[in-house]
């Protein structure tokens, strides 16, 4: 009998051990399931961990800003971060600015007196008689005849030289020479006789002249000549002129716009430039004949 049970027991007691390990397997899984519980309840979340650190970060960050804007300002306590000049530098930079344009308005007015005393003087001329302009020459009249300077001599004169095809200049000068030999004589009762010497002989022939002065006033003389001999009264003169080449073979000639006033010996007196109008050529030749008459 006691054989027997302990045989029974023997053979029961694997399946009470299988069955106590489960046991203890389960509260061993229900400890751990408790504890892990506790450690969740008393950490914070991940969000929570976030928020607390951007918290955080704002209450360093406005420490921070708060420092730098402190120490942008001055020591006055005015904020002077982001101003581009200061007041002194401002009325430094106006000063400069200020002595540069008075300095070249300065240079500037001195520069165009030097120009109009220089100009006053050369428009002046020298009087009579102590000129280097001006000399003996031998050309052809529009009526066919060579005369010389010295035909000219006993009357005033007053030379201008161009050429028959010039477009524009040459015709509004010799209207203006032409209106104010009237008005010389008007004021003054002096004869001047007005000529026309051609820089272009290649192209006006005495004919081309003789018609191209009628058109103007008929107390206008025309002369021309040789391309040497237009070359040497025009070195005399100190005329420029030059020939500029165009198409078609066509050409205008480039000259000085020049009015000489020559006393009744032929002496250069004055000569009047293109910004003369005829009232201004022509008190200028009545002031020079009064003179003369003095």
């Amino acid at each position: 009998m006691a054989s027997g049970l302990y045989r029974t027991a023997s053979r029961l007691r694997p399946f009470f051990s299988l069955s106590g390990g489960i046991e203890r397997l389960k509260m061993d899984r229900r400890c751990l399931l408790s504890t892990s519980a506790s450690d969740t309840s008393s950490k914070p979340s991940s969000g929570d961990q976030e928020t607390k650190s951007s918290g955080e970060n704002e209450k360093s960050g406005g420490s921070d800003g708060g420092s730098d804007q402190k120490s942008d300002r001055g020591a006055s306590g005015k904020d002077v971060r982001g101003a581009p000049v200061s007041w002194m530098s401002f009325f430094l930079l106006f000063a400069t600015g200020a002595g540069l344009v008075y300095y070249y308005d300065r240079e500037k007015k001195r520069h165009i007196e030097d120009i109009n005393t220089n100009s006053k003087a050369v428009k002046e001329g020298p009087s009579a008689g102590k000129a280097a302009i001006g000399g003996p020459f031998s050309l052809i009249r529009d009526d066919g005849k060579r005369i010389t300077e010295k035909d000219l001599m006993g009357k005033w004169t007053i030379l201008y030289f161009g050429f028959t095809h010039c477009p524009d200049i040459c015709p509004d000068e010799l209207i203006k020479l032409a209106a104010a030999i009237d008005k010389i004589k008007e004021k003054s009762g002096v004869d001047v006789v007005p000529v026309f010497i051609s820089v272009d002989p290649e192209r006006d022939t005495v004919q081309q002249v003789h018609e191209y002065v009628k058109e103007f006033h008929p107390k206008l003389i025309g002369l021309t000549g040789t391309p040497e001999e237009i070359k040497s009264v025009a070195r005399s003169y100190r005329v420029y002129y030059m020939k500029t080449e165009e198409e078609d073979s066509d050409y205008l000639v480039d000259h000085s716009i020049v009015m000489y006033l020559m006393s009744p010996e032929m002496n250069f007196v004055k000569f009047y430039g293109k910004n003369h109008d005829v009232d201004s050529l022509t008190d200028g030749v009545v002031k020079e004949i009064r003179q003369y008459r003095k």
